[in-house]
């Protein structure tokens, strides 16, 4: 899949955290410590992405933060890649098919702040919610993405959360 593609695990896991939701930032040192590697490493491939385009940088109290630079001409599309890498818009698509009254489908958890865990959590709100399809979903296309995905259908106080679908 895309890991045989780039084959850097730390420009993945970074490319995750900023393309999975715009609204992502961070720092180093956060980077380093959310996934456990060096800051060498991070620092690098930082660099790599900001000198290409792909991140912008900004300046918070002592602090570089990094987000992806949604005015770069491949923001789009990488995006788009990484959506379908984790297994996003094929979630989504299926159930907005089949699920019943659908009215926002967003993406929670770790994989809402950038984290590429294994773990995929949907949250589901709407109306007549058809939840053994639900399950016979998430159950198919985990199999099919080598993840785990955990489907929620009501709110929950989540600090991130990206909203794939909405009917508002």
């Amino acid at each position: 899949m895309l890991d045989s593609l780039i084959t850097s695990k730390t420009r993945l896991k970074l490319l995750i955290k900023f393309f999975v939701s715009a609204s992502n930032q961070s720092h180093l040192r956060g980077l380093a410590d959310e996934f456990q590697e060096s800051t060498n490493a991070i620092r690098k491939e930082l660099n790599q992405l900001s000198e290409a385009g792909y991140l912008e940088k900004s300046t918070e109290k002592n602090k570089i933060l990094y987000r992806a630079n949604t005015k770069h001409s491949l923001f789009a599309p990488l995006q788009k890649l990484i959506h379908t890498y984790l297994g996003i818009d094929e979630i989504v698509d299926n159930i907005l098919q089949k699920a019943g009254d659908i009215q926002e489908v967003s993406l929670v958890g770790d994989y809402a702040e950038g984290v590429d865990s294994g773990k995929i959590d949907v949250l589901i709100l709407g109306e007549n919610i058809n939840q053994a399809y639900l399950l016979l979903l998430a159950d198919k296309v985990g199999k099919k993405l080598h993840k785990s995905i955990i489907l929620h259908t009501s709110e929950m106080p989540e600090k991130h959360r990206i909203i794939l679908y909405s009917v508002k």
